[in-house]
């Protein structure tokens, strides 16, 4: 069984494997320094649909597929799925994942999806509820730019702290291996609101969820950041990078030479996309296209994964609410 230690993390008593992962992306994405890291690119977002909704859907099963392909099973050996996105009710994965029919439980932890899901999968596995249990989450800049600010056809001005919402997907699977990348650890997030009203400002919302997370696991582990390759956070974007770690530093914690951000990653200076990618799908390509393979084939040896969410919807927006963040986070290695 699992073994909690301090306030919020859970050791993994048993090897518990990531097998499979597979990661989508659209034609921005396809256009961006991590081209490479694709399973497969569309060449127009519309992923063969008739709308960006039906895109979003589409490009989940995509995902969902060729990580079957590649861990060469069928859809009925899996025990479950975990799986959400930024839609309301999650239809992009309810509709994505149906014909899979495989037992699903749908989470929403808005951009922080992957890595609820990827610990929510871990610990099911190594409690022994579920031998095979997959997580997928997506998003789509269309989508997304639909349901929380305004319709492409309105043609608003972005805020130099905006961030683009990622088209692209990630599935991955968890089962009991004796081959890396496995996970050893992972820290139940906290909620924050530091008062951030600013729905173009997402990084800044996010980044005392990620600070508090990535502080409780030093503090409940007794490690520190120079025992990790990379300290990975979801997609805080420039800004809250930046605050993320000048509020760890406050505190004697140095992360600046290790610390990458997906949102980061995911697009060059030349795609203007302001302060960075975001997205569900944006930390989830990145860790199943880019940072899994590393550590499979040990040019990573151990990571930390904090993808952040910001807990808004466009109810809330309108009632003039802040934004709480949230950021779940999992230990990543190649060592058992």
């Amino acid at each position: 069984m699992s073994k909690r230690v301090g306030a919020a993390t859970i050791l993994m008593e048993n090897k518990i494997s990531v097998t499979s992962f597979s990661a989508v992306g659209g034609k921005k994405e396809g256009e961006g320094p991590m081209r490479d890291c694709f399973d497969y690119i569309d060449s127009d977002d519309r992923f063969g649909q008739n709308s960006f909704e039906e895109a979003e859907s589409a490009m989940q099963g995509i995902a969902m597929q060729n990580m079957l392909e590649k861990r060469e099973i069928e859809p009925g050996e899996l025990s479950m799925m975990f799986g959400g996105d930024l839609l309301n009710q999650c239809i992009g994965t309810s509709f994505g994942v149906f014909d899979f029919r495989v037992p699903y439980i749908g989470i929403y932890g808005a951009c922080s999806t992957m890595s609820e899901g990827l610990m929510l999968a871990a610990m099911s596995v190594d409690s022994g509820a579920g031998d095979r249990v997959a997580a997928i989450t997506s998003s789509h800049f269309c989508t997304a730019e639909r349901q929380y600010r305004m319709p492409l056809d309105y043609g608003g001005q972005r805020t130099p702290t905006s961030q683009w919402t990622a088209t692209a997907s990630g599935a991955l699977l968890v089962e009991r291996g004796q081959k890396p990348p496995y996970v050893r650890a992972v820290t139940v997030g906290r909620m924050e609101d530091k008062g951030i009203k600013d729905a173009n400002n997402m990084g800044a919302a996010m980044a005392p969820a990620a600070y508090s997370t990535i502080k409780r696991f030093f503090e409940d582990t007794g490690t520190e950041p120079g025992q990790f390759d990379r300290i990975v956070t979801g997609d805080l974007g420039s800004v809250g990078s930046r605050i993320l770690c000048e509020l760890l530093h406050r505190d004697g914690i140095e992360i600046y030479d290790r610390h990458l951000d997906c949102g980061r990653m995911i697009y060059s200076e030349e795609q203007d996309v302001h302060a960075g990618g975001s997205g569900c799908g944006c930390a989830a390509s990145m860790l199943c296209g880019y940072f899994l393979p590393q550590i499979r084939d040990g040019s990573l040896k151990n990571i930390l994964f904090a993808a952040t969410g910001a807990l808004l919807s466009p109810t809330s927006t309108m009632q003039g609410k802040s934004i709480p963040g949230i950021s779940h986070l999992v230990w990543i290695s190649g060592e058992s």
